[in-house]
């Protein structure tokens, strides 16, 4: 709690004093008339330069003690201060998050816009905070009971990657918890593959479970595929036996991971869970298509990379951008019926890449 507190006065501490405008100061206070109405009194004065008033002191003093604080935690306890660092710059950044959530929202009502309209940024930033807010639930229950803040303290900082938010990683950690959580979801691509091969096995149309089987054997075998090799089999995933809601429970079940969901929720629920992600998927690639690949940086293109099922840490900036091109190029032809494809293909374009197409 006394990081927490750090942190919260060095966020808000600059509104502890007045607005100053043109060297005028304006004091906004209240007080309680003997009718019980509170009634607004303002004040304008111009302060003396030799004096300064309480609340410019508490600032000055609060930033003080808070940089003495923090040289000693640097000097005496360098790890923790990386920690601490960590923690403080983590709350700044999440409340710049809400900050900007709220705006959009509220853009939102006010313009009448709906999600699939936003511009690709605002997109991205609604369903990123959704998710680092759900995932932030577990812990905030945990922290609930007396004197639970210091054992809260604890999990902190023995499992960041599994209670943490991306707010309060290190750099490294960033990096670092990225890689793990991908191998784990690596570890169902050959599950995917093999229920994808089962299903297309029951496929009607002899010509198209002919491209299904060919594109199964070609990724298994370690290459990576052609956007037309997918493309050819596009008109399969709108029904049976492979749409999102039509493919067996097994197959729902591994496919999870992609979108780092649970699978231990009734059959209907994951079906229901994974076709709105996939529409959200969709619809990003839609925003981002608008957008223009051009205008993301760096940061953007490996997290656009990684949200789509590729390991986007392992490679460059230059392959991270290809990839995400020829992701679009397939994408931007998918109708919401065809998503199950959209899904699937988070492991059938990435499971090889950047290996060589064999021809």
């Amino acid at each position: 709690m006394a990081l927490f507190c750090a942190a919260v006065c060095r966020r808000f501490s600059v509104d502890l004093y007045g607005i100053r405008t043109n060297g005028v100061t304006v004091i906004h206070s209240s007080f309680t008339a003997t009718s019980g109405a509170r009634l607004p009194l303002y004040r304008h004065y111009s302060p003396p330069k030799s004096r300064l008033g309480i609340g410019m002191q508490i600032v000055s003093r609060l930033q003080g003690a808070n940089a003495k604080y923090e040289l000693f935690l640097q000097r005496y306890f360098p790890r923790f201060y990386v920690l601490y660092h960590t923690f403080t710059k983590g709350i700044q950044l999440l409340f710049q998050d809400a900050k900007e959530v709220t705006v959009i929202r509220t853009r939102m009502l006010t313009n009448s816009v709906e999600v699939q309209d936003l511009p690709y940024r605002d997109m991205e930033k609604l369903r990123q905070f959704r998710k680092d807010m759900i995932r932030a639930i577990p812990l905030l229950l945990i922290s609930i009971p007396p004197f639970a803040n210091y054992l809260v303290f604890v999990l902190m900082y023995l499992f960041p990657r599994q209670l943490l938010i991306r707010h309060f990683w290190t750099p490294q950690q960033q990096t670092e918890f990225q890689g793990v959580n991908h191998s784990h979801r690596a570890q169902h691509h050959w599950a995917v593959l093999k229920g994808l091969e089962s299903a297309g096995s029951l496929v009607k149309d002899g010509r198209l479970k002919i491209s299904l089987l060919d594109l199964c054997n070609k990724v298994q075998s370690g290459v990576h595929p052609n956007i037309s090799d997918i493309q050819v089999i596009q008109g399969l995933f709108s029904g049976a036996p492979l749409s999102i809601k039509r493919i067996n429970a097994n197959q729902m079940r591994q496919l999870c991971p992609l979108f780092f969901l649970t699978s231990r929720l009734p059959t209907p629920m994951i079906g229901t869970r994974l076709n709105s992600h996939a529409i959200e998927l969709l619809q990003l690639d839609r925003a981002l298509s608008r957008h223009g690949l051009h205008q993301l940086d760096d940061s953007e293109l490996r997290q656009a990379c990684y949200v789509r099922g590729l390991d986007s840490g392992s490679l460059s900036i230059n392959q991270c951008r290809e990839w995400l091109s020829q992701w679009l190029q397939f994408s931007s032809h998918l109708k919401e019926s065809e998503v199950s494809l959209l899904v699937h293909s988070m492991v059938l374009l990435s499971a090889n890449y950047p290996k060589p197409s064999h021809h």
